[in-house]
């Protein structure tokens, strides 16, 4: 057994290899083939062409050259757009001149086509561009012709000041046009063998994971075992620990923001795409399919190590289903139907682009099934939290459905342990969680203002602003790269406590309207600690146990590693009348404690 494992590991490290070589050992070259695919507009196509030609047919070996001349041609892109579409400041002295000789001005947009005589395409764009950012001064008097042409500049310069996000290479435009171009210039093993090199890397990882992980079926008695946890390097935030944190959250920096420095890894994938969808795979394909095998796989090893309980076989099994068929397969289905990627099981807030209006629009769009997929999401909200919170606690979703437990259950029980217990540490989680909570609701607000009103701004606050600050601050760097890469660091479940909005929603219910509790016999709790130490939500159970109390806690996800690590039977998962969890415990003897329980 132990040599089966041990080949296991050094497939798991083969593979992993092959899959950061592929980072490294490519080559680049880009042809107009490439340019002519892209999404590019045909002035974005012109700029581009006309500034990259000196790239076309020369293979690069190295990625850091192709990048900088990449980033080159997109700069000399951006001087030629601006220079083809910005309105020169002589031009603006004409537009103001045509009102200089009025006693009292009044703009009119219409003044602007008289600046160009020749009516062409460029024009026409320029034309459009000045009449967007100057309409605010339609039908406006003004006595003081400095004052006029003043806000006039002011204005045009804004539409100067927006060409690049508008029409030429910047943002997270050129971020997705860079991804898409360092995978179709990509030349290398990925590229020649795709589904060779598939089998080498992810087909490897699998077999090894497999041969690491089945014999423990066979080894010794079924119970827990947490050998060697505060000793192992990885587990106890020793060196390989934080190598593996160091990387986690490097790999998701790159995903969201530099997704061009591992297009290679989306080539790999390219025939299982084109396979279901029939489209070649991008950054998301590939993050899809990475999470979903890093719930299904690890989750074996969390069956092994928990196979003496039916409780966490079974809601194992349950969040295996609902990653892979709700969360990746049944999206790519939705796609190929033409309708909306849709993940059922994804609730708002969790699910902040829920009420976008391009996601309400899209749902609309969609006919007699998008407008059911809309209703869903609703009917989940409303009453669909509450109900089944109230009859399950938020375990029916923290621990059973959602693919952030799920990852943290599976991939992340290695460092359950690590969840700080400090009294300071729960204040910090009330305050950001439910901040979160109320920041979500906030940009919900603004954003359904906007789709019902057509007015973008609200109190002085753009909702298109505040949705990116939520993205990014909430969407990307808590969820993403803290709530993944910081397992190492501070166990499995920090976007949980600390930053999901739908936990701290769950939560609130759990904790005033519901029947779920875990309850405990303080008179036989011996104060070993175990409950405390792998509770994965940083609540210390002990303390509850000790006194006989119910933990009724909005953090606690009801996953019952508590009771399954305690030696004695104390603790226990209960769905009940309401009447009764709030009960207080009386004393027995000198220092006991023990439930009131009828």
């Amino acid at each position: 057994m132990k040599t089966i494992k041990k080949t296991g590991i050094i497939l798991v490290l083969v593979s992993l290899t092959l899959l950061m070589s592929l980072l490294i050992t490519g080559h680049y070259q880009l042809n107009r083939r490439i340019i002519d695919s892209t999404d590019m507009t045909e002035d974005q196509k012109v700029a581009f062409d006309l500034s990259s030609s000196y790239m076309i047919g020369k293979t690069y070996p190295s990625k850091i050259n192709f990048l900088e001349e990449l980033n080159q041609s997109f700069d000399k892109a951006n001087d030629l757009i601006t220079g083809t579409f910005s309105v020169s400041q002589k031009k603006i002295d004409r537009l103001a001149a045509i009102f200089r000789n009025q006693q009292e001005i009044k703009y009119f947009t219409d003044s602007v086509a008289g600046l160009y005589a020749k009516q062409n395409r460029l024009t026409h764009a320029k034309i459009e561009g000045i009449t967007e950012y100057t309409g605010w001064m339609q039908n406006r008097t003004y006595t003081d012709f400095e004052n006029f042409k003043q806000q006039l500049t002011e204005s045009v310069e804004k539409y100067n000041s927006s060409l690049l996000q508008s029409q030429g290479f910047a943002g997270h435009k050129i971020k997705s046009l860079k991804f898409r171009i360092f995978k179709a210039s990509y030349l290398g093993w990925a590229e020649s063998f795709p589904l060779t090199m598939l089998l080498l890397t992810f087909g490897l990882l699998s077999l090894g994971t497999l041969m690491y992980v089945l014999p423990k079926f066979r080894q010794g008695e079924p119970g827990i075992k947490n050998d060697n946890l505060y000793k192992n390097s990885l587990t106890a935030r020793g060196w390989s620990g934080i190598l593996t944190g160091i990387l986690l959250i490097t790999f998701y920096v790159l995903l969201y923001w530099f997704a061009y420095w591992i297009a290679e890894w989306a080539v790999l994938l390219d025939p299982l795409s084109q396979w279901i969808t029939g489209r070649p795979a991008d950054q998301w394909f590939f993050y899809g399919f990475v999470y979903t095998w890093s719930i299904l796989f690890p989750g074996l090893n969390f069956l092994t190590k928990y196979r003496h309980s039916r409780l966490h076989q079974v809601r194992t099994y349950s969040v295996m289903f609902f990653q892979l068929v709700f969360a990746f397969t049944l999206p790519m289905i939705l796609y190929v139907l033409n309708l909306p990627e849709v993940d059922l099981k994804n609730i708002w807030p969790l699910n902040y682009n829920f009420f976008f209006e391009w996601k309400i629009d899209e749902y609309l769009e969609a006919g007699t099934l998008g407008l059911f997929l809309f209703v869903w999401g609703i009917a989940l909200i409303i009453p669909g939290v509450p109900l089944f919170t109230y009859f399950l606690g938020k375990r029916w979703y923290c621990s059973w459905v959602c693919g952030c437990g799920g990852l943290a259950e599976t991939a992340g029980d290695p460092f359950r342990h690590l969840s700080d217990k400090r009294l300071i540490a729960w204040r910090i989680e009330r305050i950001l969680v439910h901040s979160v909570l109320v920041f979500a609701m906030v940009m919900t607000g603004w954003v359904l203002y906007t789709f019902f009103t057509g007015k973008n701004t609200l109190l002085g606050v753009d909702s298109f602003k505040m949705r990116q600050v939520y993205g990014f601050l909430i969407g990307a760097m808590f969820a993403g790269v803290a709530g993944v890469g910081f397992y190492p660091f501070f166990g499995s479940r920090v976007w949980c406590r600390f930053g999901c909005p739908l936990a701290a929603y769950l939560g609130m219910v759990q904790r005033f309207k519901s029947r779920f509790r875990i309850t405990a016999n303080g008179g036989q709790c011996m104060s070993c600690g175990n409950c405390s130490t792998y509770c994965e939500m940083g609540i210390d159970v002990r303390a509850y146990a000790q006194k006989g109390q119910n933990i009724i806690r909005s953090s606690c996800v009801g996953c019952g590693v508590c009771a399954s690590v305690c030696p004695r039977g104390v603790l226990r998962l209960e769905n009940k009348k309401e009447k009764g969890r709030f009960n207080k415990p009386v004393l027995l003897g000198n220092d006991g404690y023990i439930n009131n329980r009828k």
